[in-house]
């Protein structure tokens, strides 16, 4: 399983639609696309919130952030994160 983060942010529609119901539809859209959400934060400045998941890969990560955009209102930029360890296994290879 790979790790994204999920950084949201409101369209005015979807400032409207705050709530822990809409929350809850969230985990179940990254569920339903074989993800894990591992922590969900809410921010202040660039970006109102972030989605820490897991997904098998890519494609998965990439479909929920569709469906969780189409779902919100939300839009979404979804960027895989890499332990630095391994990107330190990876660097030294380069």
């Amino acid at each position: 399983m790979e790790t994204f983060f999920m950084y949201g942010r409101y369209s005015a529609a979807a400032i409207k639609g705050i709530s822990s119901g809409r929350t809850s539809r969230a985990n179940a859209i990254v569920r339903k696309h074989k993800g894990a959400v591992k922590a969900i934060y809410a921010l202040l400045g660039e970006h109102d919130l972030v989605i820490i998941a897991t997904f098998p890969g890519v494609e998965q990560a990439m479909s929920a952030s569709i469906a969780l955009g189409k779902a919100t209102g939300i839009g979404f930029n979804t960027s895989v994160a890499v332990p630095v360890e391994r990107f330190d296994k990876l660097a030294a290879r380069a």
